[in-house]
């Protein structure tokens, strides 16, 4: 049997904001009635961000609320997305006057919700722009116009970022979501798990690996990936992530590169700051002298 620290699951995620809030009072705000987290002092006169998804992310979206990046963000019940109605009340308060641009994570329901809000939030004269986020080179269906795309996955650290950034800068409306685009356009992920994620309330995991197995391209909800590995050392393992992404982002020499290395809510810091150093040799010998390596812990 799984054991997990939780009183009780259907009320980890509301237990989970409250102690988030009391924590950091100084920095964000939790609003019980609707659901969202707030900036603890709202921005004025600028272009608001909003993002949102299923719970379970951690620090993801909550986490990422502060100056200079996100002014909102809409958690779910874990691993589902928020409603619609919680996506529009977070699009509203995040909005000081110049609109907001709604980054979403390409998931069937939050694509779906966040573009209802976007439509409501115009009948409140709330202006929104939409950033889509699909860096997952795991699930790309090489042009298929009728799948669902790549899904959206650590590249939404960059993108809330960076857009944030430029909204804290005066940007406008377009500006912040022009930035955004180019962030999410030029970015590619790829992920491994050595063991299958348990979800709260659970006492199985999704899926079983030998011991001697790594999954490749596993997704952030601890979806099985796209092929199966030998399980290898931390310079190999990187190399199985990287030589795609490379190949795929057409990298070549003196090429700008910026990394982030995630642990997925599932692996040790210890184990997320060995792989850089690999990574680091990869670019350095196939496409880029020029980058800078991001540590984004979960």
């Amino acid at each position: 049997m799984k054991r997990q620290i939780i009183n009780d699951s259907g009320a980890a995620v509301t237990e989970a904001l409250e102690g988030m809030e009391l924590s950091f009072p100084d920095l964000v705000s939790y609003d019980t009635d609707r659901g969202l987290i707030r900036r603890a002092t709202p921005a004025r006169d600028k272009v608001g961000l909003v993002s949102g998804g299923g719970s379970g992310h951690e620090p993801l979206h909550a986490g990422f609320v502060g100056r200079g990046m996100l002014d909102v963000a809409v958690p779910g019940a874990v691993f589902a997305s928020p409603t619609a109605l919680q996506v529009h009340e977070g699009t509203l308060a995040a909005d000081s006057g110049r609109g907001v641009v709604q980054i979403v994570k390409n998931y069937t329901g939050d694509v779906l919700n966040f573009t209802i809000a976007g439509e409501l939030a115009g009948d409140h004269a709330v202006d929104t722009e939409m950033v889509l986020v699909d860096d997952d080179l795991a699930t790309d269906t090489d042009g298929d116009a009728d799948g669902p795309g790549r899904r959206g996955t650590a590249a939404v650290v960059a993108v809330e970022k960076i857009a944030g950034a430029r909204a804290e800068l005066g940007g406008s409306l377009t500006e912040v979501a022009d930035a955004a685009r180019r962030v999410a356009r030029t970015s590619r992920t790829m992920s491994l798990a050595l063991q299958a994620g348990t979800h709260p309330g659970e006492d199985r995991p999704a899926f079983d690996l030998a011991a001697d197995e790594v999954e490749l391209g596993v997704g952030i909800h601890g979806e099985r990936g796209i092929s199966r590995a030998r399980y290898a050392s931390a310079d190999e393992l990187s190399e199985m992530l990287v030589t795609p992404l490379v190949r795929d982002l057409g990298l070549g020499r003196g090429s700008a590169v910026l990394a982030i290395v995630n642990g997925l809510g599932g692996a040790y810091p210890l184990s997320c700051r060995s792989p850089p150093a690999p990574c680091t040799g990869s670019w350095a010998r196939r496409a880029s002298p020029s980058h800078a390596l991001w540590w984004a812990p979960t």
